[in-house]
């Protein structure tokens, strides 16, 4: 028997959306749910109580920064993400691969894992060290058959990620999920380099598993999640997914990235190949619209940090969709923050998304703490996108289970959109 196991409660008749019940060795995640990203063993301005106060059932850590700082080691030590952080719940870590589009293709460009429109060729570039961008993810990757060599973001030393270390180093930090080695590319990458890279994946994807397989200890405590790749071309997802879901892992991420008109058919060519019976993570989405086509579509789990990152600059999440605290008129806007916080129509816990912390105070305090720089500010606007999401999710698994799916995305995304 495997570490975790997965059953489905009830699918839209509809379109594919599920509600299930995943059982890891941490504790049961209701899905569809999304996960929290604490990318270095902390969600930013968030304490792991309120992150369980606002529903969360499950959070996400990111291997390359933990094995940059402070080392897969001291978790280890320490017992684990889970303890390390103090977070009574299950834990999910990502392989390191994101950071190869993040330190390679999209170093030092306005990449991200979404583009718009047609896509371009990129211009040939190598990123090297320097100190005055040392904040930013890294200076370097160089990426070959074998693995991935990278500088590090902290002090520009040379480091190296194979498939066989990232799953060491995933044994390591003992989360409950973590992923297979993967090659994300740009949205820009031409058709030939997204097969090649698709390619280079499924291979890192058999090697992963054989170094996971090689650890009997790891594998009753540890579930790993192959990637799923091919860019924006649906016969490139099609073909991954099939060769992915042939390989016997644990459940199924989607990664990669998309031209932002094309997700839909490259995500729904995916997941046509994928066994009902396994969980999967739409890696890296939190659009509130892309959740719910994510959901519609049948993925299970989906984490971002965009919900802590647009609350850190003062933007928050409304029913009527993102504002920007920064803006003049919110000096004197004396709403609640929350009322900005219906999302589950209709429900009891309206409201119950910020009155953990700051529920009350106005949008013009909020907005007055982001403009004098105050950390409360930041932290106010971040709990509550969290909660935001949390709740958004929550509504659709409980739409799916009463049957009205459907209406509850449409409902939603009309006020969030709206013109």
């Amino acid at each position: 028997m495997g570490a975790i196991s997965f059953k489905i409660e009830k699918s839209t008749a509809a379109s594919g959306g599920r509600a299930g019940l995943l059982h890891t060795p941490s504790g049961v995640i209701r899905t569809p749910a999304f996960v929290p990203v604490g990318t270095k063993a902390n969600v930013k301005g968030v304490l792991p109580e309120q992150l369980r106060a606002l529903g969360a059932e499950v959070v996400l850590a990111n291997t390359y920064h933990l094995y940059l700082q402070p080392g897969e080691k001291i978790v280890e030590q320490a017992g684990g993400l889970a303890k390390f952080m103090s977070w009574n719940g299950p834990t999910i870590t990502d392989s390191g691969g994101f950071q190869v589009f993040s330190l390679g293709a999209a170093f030092g460009k306005t990449i991200s894992k979404f583009t718009k429109g047609e896509v371009t060729e990129k211009q040939d570039q190598i990123a090297v060290y320097d100190e005055s961008v040392a904040s930013q993810h890294g200076q370097l990757a160089v990426i070959d058959d074998e693995g991935v060599s990278f500088t590090s973001h902290l002090d520009g030393s040379l480091h190296r990620f194979t498939p066989e270390r990232s799953v060491e180093i995933q044994h390591a930090l003992g989360a409950d999920i973590f992923f297979a080695f993967d090659e994300c590319t740009s949205p820009t990458e031409p058709y030939e380099y997204q097969r090649e890279a698709m390619e280079r994946t499924h291979r890192w994807a058999e090697r992963s598993l054989k170094a996971n397989r090689q650890n009997i200890d790891a594998n009753k405590r540890q579930a790993l999640f192959g990637v799923v790749q091919g860019g924006r071309h649906e016969d490139l997802r099609r073909e991954s997914a099939r060769e992915i879901a042939s390989l016997g892992f644990d459940g199924i991420g989607i990664g990669g990235s998309f031209s932002k008109e094309d997700m839909k058919g490259a995500l729904a060519a995916a997941v046509r190949e994928l066994p009902e019976e396994l969980p999967r993570h739409f890696l890296g989405i939190g659009e509130p619209g892309d959740i719910l086509e994510g959901i519609a579509n049948g993925m299970d789990l989906f984490d971002c940090v965009a919900p802590t990152r647009i609350g850190r600059h003062g933007s928050i999440y409304t029913r009527h969709g993102i504002i920007h605290l920064t803006g003049e008129k919110y000096r004197s806007d004396f709403t609640s923050l929350s009322e900005c916080s219906d999302v589950v129509r209709p429900t009891s816990d309206v409201g119950r998304t910020t009155s953990y912390m700051g529920g009350e105070f106005s949008l013009a305090y909020v907005a007055h703490l982001i403009r004098s720089k105050e950390m409360l500010g930041s932290m106010v606007c971040s709990v509550h996108n969290i909660g935001f999401i949390l709740d958004l999710v929550k509504g659709a698994r409980q739409a799916i289970l009463d049957g009205r799916f459907d209406e509850y995305r449409a409902e939603f995304v009309r006020d969030y959109y709206h013109d």
